[in-house]
């Protein structure tokens, strides 16, 4: 009965979401090099928008809550585009988990339910977008004395809380641009754009570490290259020996073994990213016909990974108001609990408690050299280091297995809806019935055990990525994403030039 009423209340949801603005999808097919236009002109207003800042903010006075998680946000710091992709992924993330347990009853494979599901996402991204700046404005982005004298701190707080509510919905429906007119996915798009700038501005900046001092010793180029470069050719043999070396590999910022890192990282996802399992396949009808059906490695794609740095940085975001606000630190039990973790002055970056077990480690220097050696000691003890290493490991695997279990199943990727599109389009596995049923059974056997391995790999891999350091502080799960993105975008890009030649294939792709 509660199920029903579940049910019930979101078809009531649909009609009030239906008149949100929204891009209307094209009634035909879509020529390739418009989906390419398409997806230029979003890129271009993406990194306007990152160079937009919100009117009346003071930048000396604001702290970014995002500030470990900025390149997987896809936004940029005090812009429009501040809460980047965060209530988009955190919507689908609620969403996701109430579909997988059961508390909403929809059947995804009824076109009927699948409606309803999409149009109570969209009224939960705005909700989401509220419910992300408000704490935001009234905790750590702070107006200007000058604004707030000439329109007063309420009308100065509303203000900034509708720009970041604009931006946010612009992103939005940028991504429903890229998603029905263009090619492969806004979110993935602009998350692969802001990695991609963190990480070359992070290899090849030849301005100083502090701009407002003179180029030296002490103060070189921030880019891994040019640092690397001047270190080795300002400095003597015995300068080199006595900390140069140590400083070009292990030295903040981009340190030369974050780049070696970074680009091991892009060689192995590249090659997972190739590797799969490949079905079998004849045509029910027309005898000689084959063809395989490719199970990939990286079944759930990067989905996961983006949706538990998602749900991280939210718990940072949090434990952050909740042990500093003015207002949220009163609330008994969790205000100012240093349990859950505790900040120092002026820093958005968890110095302690559970927070600090679950946020990201930044490089080796910041957990390795503490364990090894008491010269390079922190705040905490090498056991505390290294339990920091382990759990922030085992969350990001165990999480990313979870999500990916739960996007395959939400998403026609489970081994039921592969089965009914291998039947539709007429094909089936040779020596074996022409049964959506006996197909399934087959597709049992491969695609939980894939999506399980998947998700443990993506997990993995973008903390290993954090353990050793990214250039440009991409973080390592914002390396992973980029090249992941970048590969299936090439692909995807591929498959619309294949059905552009042969339309046809239309159908088989899911095209128009």
């Amino acid at each position: 009965m509660g199920m029903e009423e579940q049910r019930s209340l979101l078809y009531k949801v649909k009609p009030l979401a239906d008149r949100l603005p929204a891009v209307k999808r094209p009634e035909g097919h879509v020529h390739f090099r418009t989906k390419m236009l398409w997806v230029v002109v979003i890129l271009v207003l993406y990194f306007v928008m990152t160079n937009i800042y919100l009117y009346g903010l003071d930048g000396d006075s604001t702290l970014d809550l995002f500030a470990q998680y900025r390149t997987i946000m896809a936004g940029a710091s005090g812009s429009l585009m501040h809460l980047g992709i965060g209530p988009i992924v955190t919507a689908s993330i609620i969403m996701q988990l109430f579909v997988g347990a059961k508390i909403i009853n929809l059947d995804l494979s009824k076109s009927q339910d699948k409606a309803v599901y999409q149009s109570s996402q969209k009224l939960l991204v705005i909700v989401m977008i509220v419910f992300e700046s408000v704490p935001q404005v009234f905790g750590y982005l702070v107006p200007s004395e000058t604004f707030t004298a000439t329109v007063g701190d309420g009308m100065a707080r509303f203000i900034i809380v509708l720009q970041l509510c604009l931006g946010s919905y612009l992103v939005f429906l940028m991504d429903e641009v890229v998603s029905k007119w263009g090619v492969g996915s806004g979110i993935s798009l602009f998350i692969a754009a802001g990695v991609s700038e963190a990480l070359f501005t992070g290899t090849v900046n030849w301005n100083p570490v502090d701009s407002s001092a003179a180029l030296g010793a002490a103060n070189p180029p921030a880019g891994t290259i040019p640092k690397t470069i001047y270190i080795l050719t300002s400095q003597s043999a015995a300068e080199l020996s006595q900390g140069g070396y140590e400083n070009i590999l292990l030295g903040q910022p981009n340190p030369l073994i974050a780049l070696i890192g970074t680009i091991l990282i892009f060689m192995f996802v590249a090659y997972a990213e190739s590797s799969r399992i490949e079905l079998p396949l004849s045509h029910g009808s027309a005898r000689g016909a084959r063809g395989r059906y490719p199970l990939k490695l990286i079944y759930a794609s990067n989905i996961p990974v983006i949706l538990m740095a998602a749900l991280l940085a939210n718990v940072s975001m949090f434990a952050l108001l909740l042990y500093s606000n003015p207002m949220l630190s009163q609330i008994p039990f969790l205000g100012g609990n240093s349990f859950l973790g505790y900040f120092e002055p002026g820093t958005t970056h968890a110095a302690g408690g559970l927070a600090w077990y679950l946020s990201s480690p930044t490089g080796l220097d910041s957990w390795l050299l503490p364990i090894l050696s008491s010269q390079y000691a922190n705040a905490h003890s090498p056991l505390q280091n290294l339990m920091h290493v382990m759990i922030y490991f085992l969350v990001m695997v165990m999480g990313s297995i979870l999500f990916a279990k739960f996007w395959v199943n939400t998403t026609n990727m489970g081994p039921e809806a592969v089965a009914r599109q291998i039947q539709n389009s007429g094909m089936q596995i040779p020596g074996f019935r022409r049964d959506p049923r006996v197909l399934k059974r087959v597709l049992e056997r491969y695609i939980p055990v894939i999506t399980i391995i998947s998700g443990a790999i993506v997990g993995g891999l973008a903390a290993i990525a954090d353990l050793i350091g990214t250039t440009g502080n991409a973080s390592g799960t914002g390396v992973l994403l980029a090249v992941g993105i970048l590969i299936q975008f090439y692909e995807a890009m591929g498959r619309e030039q294949m059905m552009e030649m042969h339309p046809v294939l239309r159908g088989f792709f899911g095209g128009e």
